[in-house]
């Protein structure tokens, strides 16, 4: 081999060689970092004070909570400016976050509801789960689309002010928009992701679509924020919550090919136990939490 073309060999295999260390060096990052941290939803658990809640949590191993901001919840709505700062300052003691924050939330119009979001955006809130939008199926389905749609850009606009994110959850049910996830969609349609997007739940996907679920996936992947977990069966035509990998959803959901374009959070939901009380139900969610870090895995 002639002296310069050895050179050049030698210059390129030192190129090679160095983008492969980089390349190493990332894929190692990559395993050790947390691409989508996991939230419990504290549904079941919200009687506990902010401390008690936040020392759980992160015994269990989440990395924060969905906590419930709105009537009937932790902190109720008109607390919020008194309550919610007690709740971060618990959280961020323990290393965890608001990951989400489950609000009866879904226009800007309502006075409480601006200043639940005014408050939360300043104490670093990012996202919030919107409340649903609900059919009278005795009118129109378009018509009222139409009407919801123009509620959603003007929440959208709010939370581009705001610089947060809200999250609507596709709910199985025939009164719920987005149970379908095709009105879902249209109601998504021209609104930037990082303003509005869907809280994708695989649970009640597969009851309104059964078999057909990954067409709901495929059609919301433009509008994807959050992935929700829990688990069913169906039993003498009804719908029974179970514990996670006990039903019909499996880890066969949680697959790289599926996943690997989505780093948002995952959240975890405690449906089966009901008002069992907080042992039961913080059981329930470290039983549930290691099935899915396994199908994560």
């Amino acid at each position: 081999m002639k002296t310069s073309n050895r050179r050049h060999f030698l210059r390129q295999a030192a190129v090679v060689t160095g983008a492969a260390a980089c390349l190493q060096h990332h894929w190692l990052n990559a395993a050790d970092s947390k691409p989508h941290p996991i939230c419990a939803f504290v549904k079941f658990l919200q009687e506990l004070s902010h401390e008690d809640l936040a020392a759980s949590i992160k015994r269990l191993g989440f990395d924060g909570i969905e906590g419930t901001i709105r009537p009937g919840g932790q902190i109720l709505p008109e607390h919020v400016e008194e309550e919610l700062p007690k709740l971060m300052t618990a959280l961020k003691q323990h290393g965890l976050e608001m990951t989400i924050m489950a609000s009866g939330i879904n226009r800007a119009d309502d006075p409480l509801s601006i200043k639940t979001l005014q408050t939360a955006s300043k104490l670093g809130i990012k996202r919030y789960r919107m409340n649903y939008y609900r059919y009278d199926l005795n009118k129109p389905i378009s018509r009222q689309l139409a009407d919801f749609r123009s509620m959603a850009k003007d929440l959208a606009d709010l939370n581009k002010e705001l610089g947060m994110q809200a999250i609507y959850q596709n709910h199985a049910g025939a009164r719920y928009l987005g149970s379908t996830l095709w009105d879902l969609s249209s109601l998504m349609e021209g609104i930037p992701v990082d303003q509005m997007a869907v809280g994708f739940d695989i649970r009640h996907a597969k009851v309104e679509a059964g078999m057909s679920w990954p067409v709901y996936w495929n059609m919301i992947q433009p509008h994807l924020g959050a992935v929700y977990v829990k688990d069913f069966l169906w039993k003498d035509g009804k719908v029974e919550n179970v514990p996670l990998g006990k039903g019909w959803v499996d880890s066969g959901f949680f697959t790289k090919d599926r996943l690997h374009a989505f780093d948002g959070p995952i959240s975890l939901h405690v449906e089966y136990l009901d008002h069992a009380g907080l042992k039961a139900n913080t059981d329930a969610l470290e039983t549930d939490l290691a099935t899915l870090r396994k199908w994560l895995a």
